[in-house]
Formats: C-alpha cells, structure tokens, sequence
C-alpha cells in the first residue's frame, strides 16, 4: 500500500504558543511526531509549517519540512498546498497526522490509509473506537461519531450521538449493547478531494459544531469511518498532557 503522510505544524497556539518546538525528551514534539509516522511504512513523510524555526528544527534532524502559507483556515488546507508542492496524482492517498500526537501509533495511520484504499467511494477515511463511559459521552470536547450500516459517517457531533433516552432519563449506565464511538481525529483524503475541499463554501453545522469534517458531509462527500482498538495515547493539548507525555518518554528513555 502506497501512501503519504503529511503533519500540519502551525506555530501560533493560544493555549500552548510554539507547540510543535516544545521539548520532549531532547526533541521537539514534531519531530517525535514524524519519528511515529515513518514506522507507518508511509511512501514519504513531511512536516507542513507556516513557521521558518519549525522547518529548521525538522530539517536538523534529517528530516522532510515545507513552508506552507501562514493564512490556512484548517490542516486540510495546509495538506492540499503541500499535495500541489510534490504533484501528487490524483488518486494518492495523504494522511493527516496531526502535530501534538507524539504517541500515535503507527500501526492506526496505516489502518486509515488501508480504509481509503478499500473504498473507493468515499473521499476521505478517519477513524473511531467504542466508546463506554457515559460521563465521556456528554464530553462536549469528545466528538462522536454516528455510521451508516456500509460503515459511512452520518454525523459527528460534540453532543451525545445516538442519544440514549432511557438511559440518561434514569441516569443509568450505557446499555451493553449502545453503539457510541468516539471520534478519532486522524484523516486521509485521496488528493483530488483535497483539491476540491478548498474550494468548498464552509457549512453551518460545521462552524456550529466547529468540526470542519462536517463540510465534507454537508456537500455530499463520504467519510469512511475505521473502528480501530488502536485508540490513541494522550495527544498535547493543556500543560498537563505536556506532562503526561514527557513523563512517558522519560520513562521509556
């Protein structure tokens, strides 16, 4: 299987400025980051930046960096720049592997581009595993994912999806047989759709929700969905996810 794996990197963070050059273990995140993908067995590997000092770190490792415009709107965007940079063919598969995920498994990256290449009708393919815990459920800063039969995203939401009435009525646990996924937010598109998506007019439900898969959807483009027990370990968000994965390869180290 043949596919390419690109890392969006933008250096403005409002909670976590400079993200992607934050140390871990005497690396910055990013290139922990790319270390993770290229066990993927990814065709190539790159890093997309709108930040000269976040090429140079990547570049110093021996590592693959392109500067990308800093006005993108989404990681999306950023990933089509880079697909016209290299003119990749229409029908090549590009993983969006996001930043402040030094832990991904890679085995999960090529279980998202196999799922594209297994269905040829859906333009994009993302990932979501079983989801339990009914205090997560209600997490609005946990999407939920709902599939068709063929295994197809209806919808993602920040609300509880399908909702549980009776169970959320007594205030009961999931009943055994619920089928609730949490989102996973690792994407891969064939190219010709990341040529399109730019040119597709933002949705409603998309800034609602501010998920911008739902643009895809909205415009009548499929998303496969993988159900993977390849969930991903804790990915930088706050200071103490900064924490939690340090500690975490300290330990390794």
């Amino acid at each position: 299987m043949h596919f390419h794996v690109v890392i969006p990197a933008r250096y403005g963070n409002s909670r976590l400025p400079a993200k992607p050059m934050l140390d871990i273990a005497g690396k910055p995140m990013v290139v922990r980051v790319f270390e993770q993908a290229l066990s993927s067995g990814a065709a190539s590997v790159t890093v997309a930046t709108d930040h000269q000092a976040i090429a140079d770190q990547v570049h110093a490792c021996g590592f693959s960096a392109v500067m990308t415009r800093q006005d993108h709107a989404s990681g999306t965007d950023r990933i089509a720049e880079v697909a016209k940079i290299f003119g990749w063919p229409d029908e090549a598969i590009v993983v969006n592997v996001q930043g402040d995920e030094p832990l991904i498994d890679p085995d999960l990256i090529r279980e998202v581009a196999a799922n594209l290449e297994e269905h040829p009708h859906a333009s994009i393919a993302t990932a979501s595993h079983p989801l339990h815990d009914h205090v997560v459920l209600l997490n609005p800063n946990v999407v939920k994912v709902v599939m068709d039969q063929a295994g197809y995203a209806l919808y993602f939401s920040r609300a509880p999806i399908p909702y549980p009435r009776d169970a959320f009525a007594g205030n009961q646990p999931l009943p055994v047989d619920a089928k609730h996924y949490r989102h996973i937010g690792i994407y891969a598109y064939r190219t010709s759709f990341l040529n399109t998506y730019a040119t597709l007019q933002p949705a409603n439900i998309e800034q609602l929700e501010s998920l911008e898969q739902l643009r895809a959807l909205w415009h009548g483009y499929k998303i496969s969905v993988a159900i993977t027990d390849n969930a991903p370990a804790t990915g930088v968000d706050t200071e103490h996810d900064l924490i939690q994965v340090r500690q975490h390869f300290a330990g390794i180290n």
